[in-house]
Formats: C-alpha cells, structure tokens, sequence
C-alpha cells in the first residue's frame, strides 16, 4: 500500500512525510526537482508536477491513497481537478486533502473559493476522502519575526474577531494519522471534514501580548490595515497573489478563523496530546534566534 505525497517539500508536506514515515507507510513524495528534495531515507522521490499529466500518470502508478496539497498558485483549481481526475484513472479511492477553514464563508477569496470547489469535486467524484480545513498556520508568523523584534510592532492585520491558528507540525501529523487510517482501512470509510484549530484564538491585540511576554518588552499592535498589507505583500509577490491575501485579511477582520465547538478537544484525543499553542511557538523561534 503506497501512500503519495504531492506539495511534499513544503512546510505541510515535509510534515506530512516525516509522520508517514515514523509510522512505517510506503510514502512516495512528487517533487519538482529530487535533487534539491531533501526527505527522509526511504522515501521514493519521483519527480513530476501537477500540470503534467504524463508524469502524473507515473506517480499515481501503484497508489493506494492520495494527500492531495495544493500551492497557492493562479491555477490552484486546474492543479487540483487534473491531480483529482489522474488519480481516478489509476484506481485510487482513498484521499486526504487540504483545504482551508471556512472555505464556503470566504466566498470572494479566491483560494478559499478555490478549494471549496475541489472539495465539491471530491465529493462528487466519490472518493473516500477526508476533508482537512485548517485555520491561519502560526509558521507564517516566522516571516515577521525580525519586523516584531526589530520595530516592536505585531504588523499581520488579524483583527479582533480572532484567528484559531494551528502550527504546521500539527497539520501533518493528523494528515500522517488520517492518512494512515484511510490507507489501513479494508472497507471503505465515510467521508470526513476536520477543522484545524489551535487551541486558542487570537486576535491581534493578543497575539501582540505574547510577543510581549516572550521578548519582555511591549509590542504593539498598529490595527487593521489590509489596504497596507497589500502593499507590502507586492514587494515579494505577484500584484494577483497580494490582492488574494489582502481579500482574506479583510475576512479576517469581518469574520475570523473560529473553531466550532469541539474542534479543539476532537484534535487532541486525535493527537494523543494537547495542540500546540501560540505562546510556545513564539518562544521557541525567538530562543533559536
């Protein structure tokens, strides 16, 4: 039973595979360039993309389930729906997928509204699937790091409905357990949709607070300002990219990233453990700093 792995390099992925491989899966990761993939012995690194469908084909070769991520890039859902249907082709049923929470309330943002549709196709196709729907990563927090140290201000616009934000490590070791379930499973199992919660929700005025706990001296919050955020994203990223972001930080101050009761205690009965919190994280790269 082989398990694939695409978006396996990346923060999610890389989790993904490492727990696969602590449990003893047969993992196969799709990669761009193996030269540069860097995973754990004994993982058969194949090299493809999901606009490729030869290569695709060649992946999906021998698979049992799927871990279907996702980057966001401006053809998101072509990626997804090609990925969706190659795998149908080769006869894999068993799928574990990343979406994003609230993905049918943040209509107007187009990777939230992305990924709701694959969920739709997911369901319609008639996968055995379950659903991940994680809320705002901590690990994007590692990129303003030296702006809150540096100026003393926490910049990311979250507002002050709040956001459940869950750490990567979290993420991929319940897509690991899932996965895991799915592909051990002789008969098939109903589909499931899972919020990923950390196990507070922040707004930006708290997550200001932390980081003053941690450094030991005030950081501020400046406010709400996605018009700014845009502003600064298009330094590093494509002008339809920081757009994207900036629709959603404007969902975040309208509506927040906030767990449905019982996301957090189905998580860590999940888990084995408690989720990891904001306050941790924060200590931990400010200590490795």
């Amino acid at each position: 039973m082989t398990i694939l792995v695409t978006g396996a390099t990346g923060n999610v992925g890389r989790q993904v595979v490492e727990q696969l491989v602590k449990r003893g899966a047969d993992v196969r990761a799709l990669v761009r360039d193996p030269a540069k993939a860097n995973l754990p012995p004994g993982v058969n690194v194949v090299q493809g993309d999901l606009l490729d469908v030869d290569s695709l084909r060649s992946a999906f070769s021998g698979v049992s389930t799927l871990f279907l991520l996702n980057a966001v890039v401006a053809d998101e859902f072509t990626q997804a729906l090609i990925a969706l249907n190659i795998a149908r082709e080769a006869g894999v049923e068993r799928l574990v997928y990343l979406s994003v929470i609230h993905s049918d309330l943040y209509v107007n943002v187009p990777h939230f509204a992305g990924k709701f549709g694959v969920e739709r196709m997911i369901e319609q196709m008639g996968f055995n699937a379950t659903i991940l729907r994680p809320a705002y990563f901590m690990n994007n927090d590692l990129t303003i790091k030296d702006v809150v140290s540096g100026y003393g201000v926490y910049p990311m616009p979250i507002g002050g409905k709040g956001l459940a934000m869950i750490d990567a490590r979290d993420i991929g070791e319940i897509a690991a357990i899932e996965l895991v379930r799915r592909d051990k499973s002789g008969a098939s199992l109903p589909p499931d949709r899972i919020n990923l919660v950390g196990p507070d929700t922040l707004t930006g005025a708290k997550a200001a607070a932390i980081w003053s706990e941690v450094l030991g001296r005030t950081i501020a919050y400046p406010g709400d300002d996605p018009a700014g955020f845009e502003k600064n994203l298009r330094q590093f990223m494509p002008s339809w990219m920081a757009f994207d972001m900036r629709l959603m930080s404007e969902r975040f101050l309208t509506d927040g990233m906030i767990p449905n009761a019982g996301d957090v205690e189905r998580l860590n009965t999940l888990l084995g453990r408690p989720l990891r919190s904001y306050r941790d994280f924060v200590s931990e790269i400010t200590a490795s700093a």
